[in-house]
């Protein structure tokens, strides 16, 4: 993976983001943008919904919130795809008379970008999958361009990706499925731990705000671990695991209930649903 930078460096005063979509995705970006120095003036968001149109003119004064595409988005250089994927193709319709002549970026799981192009009719496109710790910075986006995205392109949408966290390329977009499920669909997996953990303290008599504390103390402080670490997530496990001890135990358990196999079988599951999602909402 590449190493984030600091700022927007390269990045131009004639730079122009259009945001179809303002959710969470959507804020998480133009948040990292406009704290990384870009003006808010550059920035528009489009957003049929009044109440988060609401949100986004509290939460960033100066950026333009429509309610629909219209010719603001001509101005635009660089458009993030940031809708739901049953919601892509008829936003494209409307939206591609507007955005000609721009690089467009799409956060939505699913939608591949032969769909993309064929709908927005262009081939500067660039399909992505981040995850929702980019709402921290603390995100990591899998990114796949297709032959017309030019090397200039590219260090475009990483210098809009690298405001909420870590990227890194792919050479193959049936890879952004794995992805899909791996690490945009991951943090949910941990939550789901924490959840579990949280109550099995409860259950053992701790409070709940001690089992929380204790909980995501523990994955935090594993997953960065992991990451300081150069040996594999097996050793790592070894080292704390004697045998007959209570690691041990507990590890045993969840082998004799095949933990690791459901949960494998799971993340499958996932990929397999962001394969459907493509079938389901791409072009016919």
């Amino acid at each position: 993976m590449s190493t984030p930078i600091p700022g927007l460096s390269g990045s131009s005063s004639h730079e122009q983001i259009a945001f179809i979509g303002g959710g969470n995705m959507a804020s998480a970006i133009i948040g990292g943008l406009l704290k990384r120095g870009m003006n808010a003036g550059q920035l528009q968001v489009v957003e049929p919904w009044d109440e988060q149109r609401a949100k986004l003119h509290r939460q960033f004064p100066g950026v333009q919130v429509h309610e629909n595409p219209g010719e603001a988005l001509a101005s635009a250089t660089l458009v993030v795809w940031a809708v739901k994927p049953q919601t892509f193709k008829d936003a494209a319709l409307l939206t591609r008379f507007h955005t000609k002549t721009a690089l467009h970026l799409s956060v939505a799981a699913g939608i591949r970008s032969d769909s993309i192009a064929h709908w927005l009719d262009t081939q500067r496109v660039v399909r992505s999958m981040p995850n929702t710790p980019a709402l921290i910075g603390k995100g990591v986006t899998a990114l796949f361009a297709r032959t017309a995205v030019s090397e200039d392109d590219r260090l475009a949408v990483e210098r809009v990706i690298r405001t909420t966290g870590d990227l890194l390329w792919l050479d193959d977009e049936k890879q952004l499925d794995a992805v899909t499920a791996l690490s945009g669909s991951g943090p949910a997996y941990v939550f789901y731990f924490i959840e579990a953990m949280v109550q099995a303290g409860v259950d053992m008599g701790l409070s709940h705000e001690q089992a929380h504390k204790l909980a995501v103390g523990t994955f935090v402080g594993a997953a960065e671990l992991a990451r300081a670490s150069d040996e594999p997530p097996e050793i790592l496990r070894a080292r704390v695991t004697s045998k007959g001890g209570t690691t041990y135990a507990a590890l045993t358990s969840m082998e004799q209930d095949e933990v690791k196999k459901q949960f494998m079988r799971a993340i499958h599951a996932a990929r397999q649903r962001a394969a459907e999602l493509g079938d389901e909402f791409g072009a016919a």
